[in-house]
């Protein structure tokens, strides 16, 4: 699990095909590596890898086919620019909010305008992801944990500030962008629970619902 905030701009530095799927070495740039072991997960724009090789500043992770054609890592090249981020750990601030690094789909960004000293994205969605994505919700973009401002049909819009832009890829991101999107858990959750309910002849969410989902107690 992640939180969504960025600890690193890392760059892609090599791409190997390897048996019919893909290993990337990664360079991770500020990112802290002393604790981090063989086995660890490290996100990747957004996208959960695990590290096989670790160096002093850089690691190793394979990519499955099903990882390649779900995410913008089929459209990565070396020298290509990643946020980066270490997995949670007991004693982590939970600064961002709750993100599992499981790309749901690919959005493109479609706007991008200057706000005072910030700047306002607009990203368009999936048509199939656009239900979970609500005003004042959060959203998971290139691995960075952001608030939606507006939404509009497939549309949704962001504001980028100054930090953010520095600290983050998004800071050097065009028009016409891919990004790897993560939806909120607590919506794809709560679809699931309402698609049970209406299994079980249930009206919508219900507190007999909850507690046999083991929702409530």
């Amino acid at each position: 699990m992640f939180t969504g905030i960025i600890q690193a701009i890392g760059e892609i530095s090599a791409i190997e095909r390897k048996a019919g799927d893909f290993r990337l070495t990664i360079a991770t740039g500020k990112l802290p590596l002393a604790d981090v072991q063989l086995g660890d997960s490290i996100a990747v724009n957004g996208v959960c890898l695990t590290a096989v090789a670790l160096g002093p500043r850089y690691f190793c992770a394979d990519a499955s086919n099903e990882t390649w054609s779900r995410t913008t890592l089929s459209q990565a090249v070396a020298g290509t620019q990643v946020n980066l981020e270490l997995a949670l750990t007991p004693t982590t601030r939970l600064g961002g909010h709750i993100v599992s690094g499981h790309v749901d789909g690919v959005g493109k960004i479609i706007a991008i305008q200057p706000d005072a000293r910030s700047k306002r994205f607009t990203v368009q969605v999936p048509e199939y992801l656009a239900r979970y994505v609500a005003e004042k919700g959060s959203i998971c973009i290139n691995g960075i944990s952001l608030t939606v401002n507006e939404v509009d049909g497939v549309n949704f819009g962001v504001n980028i500030v100054p930090h953010t832009l520095q600290e983050t890829t998004l800071g050097n991101t065009m028009v016409g962008t891919a990004v790897n999107l993560e939806v909120d858990i607590l919506a794809r959750y709560l679809e699931r629970l309402m698609q049970y309910g209406a299994v079980a002849n249930t009206s919508g969410v219900t507190e007999e619902l909850l507690k046999n989902s083991g929702f409530w107690r």
